[in-house]
């Protein structure tokens, strides 16, 4: 999309507001009408005034100017709290909208897109769109309309003088559209540049064990000084593009003043002009500078505004994991076939599986083992669908997965990962997540399999105890536990295993695979493991090496055979 269908599409945003925006335009507009009513004062004042005595009350004078910056104020007031009011609901809006994309869109996503850069593009660049719809809206309407009321008066005041103050606007212009292309140019890159800085805080805060044990601080800090240092000298170049607008503008009202002084003082000598007039014009058109003055700054806003934007609706507008499909009935028996399947990821040449058929029976164990980069996780990634085959099918109980529903499909599998995730919410809440309804029974059960029992006691406040960020108040066995309880909580049919006891100690490791037994009892379970002592006893053994099934059989079968799985195994237990 270009910049201006970007705009038009914010604008077209604003209409559920509409009836706050004409509350902010009348504001404006108000506070547009008290600029030419001073100017006109000064008029009357000096001409009626001062001439000699007052054709006026003297008690009008301090009425009228208290009754204009009321009146201004008042409307000054009603502007910037219904601009603001509109302002933070279309915040809220568009972070809702990309939240909610980044919730649909497929795995791959954010293999082209870095954390820092979701980041930067939800906190930062909306409130840049934001910044520059209030700043826009604001000189566009009120000074707008500011303008046009002191042109306006000063052509009924003296339509001569009034023509040589209209050359400003035109030279204004041209002055904005020649900083205006280099000011966009700037901004994208200035954005990138944030994006960049913002991964490099959320990487360092994410790995500052490993920083402090590797001793990295260094090289962090040159790192994190090299992004700033760039950022800070695009910041510059786009201030210098920016501020070089003022003085150019201001020796253009300079001339311009000097010209209208010099036509003023000739038509005084012929009486075509008062004092009280001369005054007033000078006055009218020294206030007609400010609202020029922003309306030639608006450029700056809305070039960041516009830049950011084409990143935020680029979100939005990311392709998201395909809707529809058929829901599965009930729960699934849980067998699973790999028809003649192959996946490529995007832009990599070399497939990461090839030529893959398996067939699973429900309630079988069957372990991928193999060295790495053979497609053990790309395989099992495939099964609930986060990434599609670029070749051949997975059928669950002869249902092409690819034509199931997702939420139906993802409903029948649960998964315990090496890489624990857990929320920074309660014990009770991280078991039963996903559950609207969270049974207290369920949990209780899913943390006695877990053998939780003795961690929930040790906590403050039991079930209801935060666990941190990303669990960071347990321990590595105990996130480990705790990932398992939501499995158990789960009760799918399919239960994926990656490297699910890594992390834990001999203790806890028997504790916790005496419940995983428990767990896969009459489940489908895909199990990925580098320790091979964890499958001697699964159903099955598939051993992947480049993308393909060298072999399968069961632990004792391919000791016997004497290949690949049988090196492996005399690799890890020589």
């Amino acid at each position: 999309m270009t910049f201006p269908e970007h705009l038009k599409r914010l604008v077209g945003m604003l209409a559920p507001y509409k009836g706050r925006l004409a509350l902010a335009l009348l504001g404006m507009a108000l506070t547009a009408t008290t600029e030419p009513a001073l100017a006109a004062m000064m008029k009357l004042l000096l001409d009626k005034g001062f001439s000699g005595k007052p054709s006026f009350s003297l008690w009008a004078v301090p009425a009228f100017v208290v009754g204009i910056f009321l009146l201004r104020g008042v409307s000054t007031f009603l502007t910037t709290y219904m601009i603001s009011w509109v302002s933070t609901r279309l915040q809220n809006r568009l972070r809702e909208a990309m939240f909610g994309r980044l919730l649909d869109v497929p795995l791959g996503y954010y293999a082209r897109s870095s954390v820092g850069q979701v980041i930067n593009s939800m906190m930062f660049e909306v409130q840049q769109i934001v910044d520059m719809l209030k700043n826009v809206l604001t000189a566009m309407i009120r000074d707008s309309l500011t303008v046009v009321g002191l042109l306006s008066y000063l052509f009924w005041l003296n339509w001569r003088l009034t023509l040589v103050t209209l050359v400003l606007i035109p030279l204004i212009a041209g002055v904005v559209r020649l900083t205006g292309k280099r000011y966009r140019r700037l901004t994208t890159t200035f954005l990138e540049i944030n994006a960049e800085l913002t991964q490099v805080i959320e990487e360092t805060t994410r790995a500052v064990q490993v920083i402090k044990i590797f001793g990295g601080q260094h090289y962090e800090k040159t790192r994190f000084e090299r992004r700033a240092d760039k950022l800070r000298g695009f910041a510059m170049r786009m201030a210098s593009t920016f501020a070089a607008t003022v003085p150019v503008t201001q020796v253009m009202t300079a001339c311009a003043v000097s010209v209208v002084i010099v036509i003023a003082l000739l038509q005084a000598g012929e009486g075509q002009a008062t004092v009280g007039g001369f005054a007033s014009f000078i006055t009218a058109m020294l206030m007609l500078l400010t609202p020029l003055k922003h309306l030639a700054e608006i450029n700056g806003p809305l070039q960041r505004g516009l830049a950011a934007a084409e990143n935020v609706f680029g979100l939005i507008d990311a392709a998201p994991e395909r809707t529809g499909g058929k829901a599965l009935p009930g729960r699934a028996a849980g067998r699973l076939d790999f028809i003649d399947v192959g996946f490529a990821y995007p832009g990599q040449e070399r497939a990461a599986l090839t030529g893959v058929n398996l067939s699973i029976q429900p309630g079988e164990t069957v372990a991928f083992v193999g060295t790495s980069g053979g497609g053990k996780s790309t395989l099992v990634n495939l099964v609930p669908d986060f990434y599609t085959p670029t070749a051949g099918e997975i059928r669950l109980d002869g249902e092409a997965v690819g034509q199931l529903a997702l939420e139906s499909l993802r409903a029948q599998i649960a998964m315990v990962s090496q890489n624990v995730v857990l929320f920074d919410d309660t014990v009770a809440a991280n078991i039963a997540y996903g559950d609207v309804q969270p049974d207290r029974a369920r949990i209780a059960a899913a943390v006695r399999a877990a053998h939780l029992e003795d961690v929930i006691a040790n906590l403050p406040q039991g079930l209801e105890t935060s666990v941190g960020n990303n669990g960071m108040r347990l321990s590595g066995g105990q996130r480990q536990r705790l990932a398992i309880a939501r499995a158990i909580y789960k009760d799918a049919p399919i239960l994926i295993l990656d490297e699910a006891t890594s992390a834990l100690d001999t203790e806890s490791e028997r504790a916790v695979q005496a419940a995983l037994d428990e767990l896969m009892h009459g489940r489908t379970t895909l199990v990925i493991a580098h320790r091979l002592s964890t499958i001697e006893r699964a159903d099955r053994i598939v051993v992947l090496d480049g993308g393909r099934i060298a072999e399968t059989g069961t632990h004792a079968a391919l000791l016997e055979k004497n290949g690949i799985y049988a090196k492996l195994y005399q690799l890890q237990f020589s």
